[in-house]
């Protein structure tokens, strides 16, 4: 009995190491962990702007070999955020600032790790997202398409 729990341990660890890539460096663990506690504020914000859990599948390829600034290109020149628009500004600026900090992480991981690169594209939809809910926010803010 005890072999055999071992031996299902013994093939889940193997299988999380074959699913992941082979043998990790202790440091890119480290990495990953990062990303995903970044993501996971990500998605609490987005709950709390009252935004779906994640950005749209046609957001996220749009942003996929863009920058997390370029994401961030969405109010109009000069947009003032009225008082009644604060929080979910300041919440679209909090994404945007964790998208920056996954995407940086995602290139020291490399563009051949798929879960970094992929979390930073989902990051940079994100960020996009939350802004055009900014400006949304306010009439004098219009949302800007690209």
């Amino acid at each position: 009995m005890k072999a055999a729990l071992a031996g299902l341990a013994l093939g889940a660890t193997l299988g999380c190491f074959i699913a992941c890539g082979g043998q990790q460096h202790p440091d890119d663990m480290s990495k990953r962990n990062e990303i995903t506690v970044l993501w996971t504020q990500i998605r609490d914000w987005r709950r709390e702007a009252r935004m779906d859990l994640d950005p749209s599948a046609q957001t996220v390829f749009q942003l996929k070999l863009r920058t997390v600034k370029d994401a961030q290109n969405v109010c109009t020149a000069h947009h003032k955020v009225p008082p009644a628009c604060d929080d979910v500004c300041n919440l679209a600026d909090a994404i945007c600032d964790n998208a920056e900090a996954i995407c940086t992480i995602a290139d020291e991981l490399g563009k051949d790790d798929s879960y970094a690169q992929d979390k930073c594209s989902s990051a940079k939809g994100s960020c996009r997202e939350g802004k055009q809910k900014c400006c949304g926010c306010s009439s004098t803010g219009q949302a800007v398409e690209q």
